[in-house]
Formats: C-alpha cells, sequence, structure tokens
C-alpha cells in the first residue's frame, strides 16, 4: 500500500519555508548572544536562555526534540538553557480529524477505514514528530495507531541543518568538549525517528531481548496496517508511572526493578539500549490492585552497540569493582578513546564513577542518595567540565550520546520513585556471564530476525 511516489519526500518549498522559520528564530537569539559577548555581558543571562526557549517552543517538530534531547545531557549547556529547554514539553497540537483523514488516506488509501473494526480520529497522545490514535482490528482487538505529522522529514532535514547553530553556542561554553561525533549521532538517530518501519523492526527486536523477562511488555506490531508513517500496534493497557510515586515501598521498587531490566539486559544480552527515557514512553501494568511490570512503548529511538563497545561497559564495571586501572584504560580504549592522559582518564572517572557508584555498592540504596531528580549528575559534569579546561578538546564517541541519557534518564526515573534497591545485584545478574563472542552471535541473529541485519 506504501510503494506509490512519496509526496512528502523532501518537497523543496517546504523545506525552505523551514529553513527560513528556524534559521530566523535559532539565528536571532544566537545573533543577540554574540552581541552580548561583544560588549561583555554574561552568556548565561536568563533573558537569553527564555529566548531561545522560546524560538524552539514555537517551532515544535524535531528541533524541539533535540532541544529536549541536549538539555537532558548533563552541563552540555549551561544550567540555565536546560533548565529552559526541560520546559518544553512533548508535545504538539494534534492534527484535527480531517487531517487525520488526509493522512490515513495517503498512508493506507480510500478505504483505510474498512482495515479497522472503529478507529477514533480524535488521537489519544500527542508528541512532536506524531499522535496516537486508539483503534480495533475487526476481531475486536485494541490496536495503537502512530500517525506521523504531514512534512515532518522536510522539517528534521532543515531543522539539522540549524542544529550547528545549537552546537555553535555549545562550544562557547565548553571548548574543552568536542561535539563533532555528538551532532553525528543526533541526526542519524533522528533521521531514524522517521522511519516507522524500522521502529516496527526495533519493536521485534526489543521483543526477543525481553521474551523471558515478565515484567517487561513489549506491543505486538501489525505490518499489515503499518506503512514507513503510521505504525499500528497491539493497544497496552497502563497507568502513568507518576501516579505511583505516593504508592509504598514495595510497589515502587517494584517498578524500578521492571525499568532497570528494561534497560540492562537487552544492553547486556543484545547490545541494545533504549535511549528515550521519556516518563511518556512507558505504563505500568497491574494486578490485583498492585504493579506488576511496565510497557516499554516507543522505539524510535534505539541504539545498537558493537560488541566491542558494550565490552567496554563490563570491563570499566570490573575495573571498578576491583580498582584495576588498566581495566579502566582498557574501557575506555574500547569505547574509542584515543591520546588521553593519565589526568584526563581522571577526570572523566569522576563522571564514570557517578554513573557506577550504585551498580558496584553491593546494599540496598537508592540510586544516589540526597539528589534531586532533576539535578541528578549535573554536579559531576561540572566537576568533569572544570577538570578538562586544562588540557586539549576531548573528542566524545558518539555512542555516548544515548548511553549518557539512557543512564540519566534511568537515574532520574529511580529518584522520583524513591526506590531502594541492590542495584549491584541486579546490574551483576546482568553482566555476570557476558561474553562478548556469544554477544556478537547473539545479536547477529537477532538483527536478522528483526529485518535489522543491513542497518545496524
Amino acid at each position: 500500500m506504501d510503494d506509490a511516489p512519496d509526496p512528502e519526500k523532501n518537497r523543496l518549498s517546504r523545506r525552505v519555508t523551514r529553513y527560513a522559520r528556524v534559521g530566523a528564530n535559532v539565528g536571532g537569539v544566537a545573533a543577540k548572544m554574540a552581541g552580548a559577548r561583544l560588549f561583555g555581558r554574561d552568556l548565561s543571562d536568563q533573558r537569553n536562555a527564555a529566548e531561545l526557549m522560546a524560538a524552539l517552543g514555537g517551532l515544535k517538530g524535531p528541533l524541539m526534540k533535540l532541544a529536549q534531547l541536549l538539555s537532558t545531557v548533563p552541563d552540555l549547556l549551561p544550567p540555565e538553557y536546560a533548565a529552559e529547554l526541560q520546559k518544553l514539553q512533548a508535545s504538539a497540537p494534534p492534527m484535527g480529524p480531517a487531517f487525520v483523514k488526509r493522512r490515513m488516506k495517503a498512508e493506507l488509501g480510500p478505504d483505510w477505514k474498512q482495515c479497522f473494526g472503529s478507529f477514533d480520529e480524535t488521537p489519544s497522545a500527542a508528541a512532536s514528530l506524531g499522535q496516537v490514535h486508539r483503534a480495533t482490528d475487526h476481531d475486536g482487538r485494541a490496536l495503537a495507531c502512530k500517525l506521523q505529522y504531514p512534512d515532518m522529514q522536510s522539517a528534521v532535514e532543515a531543522d539539522l541543518g540549524q542544529l550547528g547553530v545549537v552546537f555553535a553556542l555549545q562550544r562557547r561554553f565548553n571548548p574543552e568538549i568536542d561535539t563533532t561525533e555528538i551532532a553525528k549521532e543526533l541526526s542519524e538517530r533522528l533521521r531514524e525517528e522517521l522511519d516507522y518501519r524500522r521502529e516496527a523492526s526495533n519493536a521485534l527486536l526489543y521483543g526477543q531481548a525481553l521474551a523471558a523477562e515478565p515484567m517487561i511488555r513489549v506491543p505486538e506490531m501489525v505490518p499489515e496496517l503499518s506503512t514507513g508513517r503510521l505504525l499500528t500496534m497491539g493497544w497496552l493497557d497502563g497507568a502513568p508511572l507518576l501516579s505511583f510515586l505516593d504508592h509504598d515501598l514495595e510497589d515502587r521498587n517494584r517498578i524500578a526493578e521492571a525499568m532497570f531490566r528494561a534497560w540492562w539486559h537487552p544492553f547486556a544480552t543484545h547490545g541494545i539500549i533504549h535511549g528515550d527515557p521519556h516518563l511518556g514512553n512507558y505504563s505500568v501494568f497491574e494486578e490485583g490492585g498492585r504493579p506488576e511490570g511496565i510497557n516499554l512503548l516507543d522505539y524510535g529511538c534505539i541504539r545498537i552497540f558493537t560488541p566491542r563497545f558494550v565490552s567496554g561497559v563490563v570491563e570499566l564495571y570490573h575495573g571498578f569493582l576491583d580498582d584495576d586501572r588498566d581495566r579502566v584504560i582498557e574501557a575506555y580504549r574500547r569505547w574509542g578513546f584515543t591520546g588521553l592522559s593519565n589526568e584526563q582518564i581522571d577526570v572523566l572517572n569522576i563522571w564514570a564513577r557517578f554513573i557506577y557508584a550504585p551498580l558496584i555498592d553491593d546494599r540496598v540504596r537508592t540510586i544516589a542518595d540526597g539528589v534531586d531528580p532533576h539535578a541528578y549528575g549535573r554536579r559531576e559534569a561540572w566537576k568533569v567540565k572544570q577538570g578538562l579546561k586544562a588540557g586539549p578538546p576531548i573528542r566524545v564517541p558518539r555512542e555516548f550520546v544515548l548511553m549518557d541519557r539512557a543512564a540519566i534518564g534511568l537515574g532520574s526515573v529511580m529518584l522520583h520513585l524513591k526506590a531502594e534497591l541492590n542495584f549491584h545485584r541486579l546490574f551483576a545478574e546482568a553482566v555476570d556471564a557476558f561474553d562478548e563472542a556469544k554477544l556478537a552471535k547473539r545479536q547477529a541473529a537477532a538483527l536478522k530476525a528483526a529485518g535489522l541485519a543491513d542497518k545496524s
């Protein structure tokens, strides 16, 4: 149904229009900031941060998503900017019924309604790139239909063209960090999020990785009702995670353990990680009025790592656990860091030890005692930033963008839940049997089964 010429693919007029709007908004703020610098004013002025947030938020769509991602990487931008960007809501004005009908007709043809038993033209959720509609099939099975907004490919290409402006601002704040690879990673992952066929394959991959995890549910894909811009899957009933924050510790710990397993077990067994730990991307399913586990709902932002990179994560864990500096250095080498001095390794270890602290501490504890969920990792990131100023810029391997985002996002959720678990034992369960060669074979087979063998 989706083989006809693509009427939305990179339409020049739409791209030009988007370039103009993005360039005017972001460029205008950048010009003001450059002027402030010229006249000796503080670049971190709250007014500049608010103006940048307003410029990005007014555009919605992909640039807003990029801004939100940047705001979750600790100290990539000054605190004033991160605080403002975090105010951006992951939602856009939903398409009305007339728009929805046109979009569904474009994806499934003029008789699209006959493909469903029912279809609610009012969205149940709206996000930066698309919206979700409830539907049923002819057997009454509940479905979720994720429908992409029109012209998103044009919008993404235009917005990525302005990503350089955002990173130019970043370089003024953090010249000690070379963000070249980070920019490449963000661009590639955002383009992937537009491809709903790839997202369906990602979900199949996660279905394999989590098949033995009863605490985590993955929706079943419906390929015959899906296209490159329409993703139909089984509906998973669940309650928002935030509605459980006032439950007793046992309930909160149950949810936290499911979250931990959902992130670390697929990473250790299949070399994949969910790179978008946004609260809207999972819900909690219950049994007898008590939480049993989580529904993992969104698979647009999935990172596939090489077995060598995964082995570096395990190597660093053992290096810290055994106080073995040689293993620590080897871990950084496996991750792709080159030419690091001993001083730079010591500085990077500030961040690494913060992330690994609960994983090597064999006791029941919170993920970070006494830390505000909204400030998780910021103090340590500031120390790293200060420590790296004395040396040449460090080029951060691109894999770290989503790795760091997942770690920070997961840690923040744990703090919101006020969970108290033995994270060391949970992590050891995931990695103690790790074998790089076995992971490589398992990953290759899973990618082939999910249709991703040539896309990883």
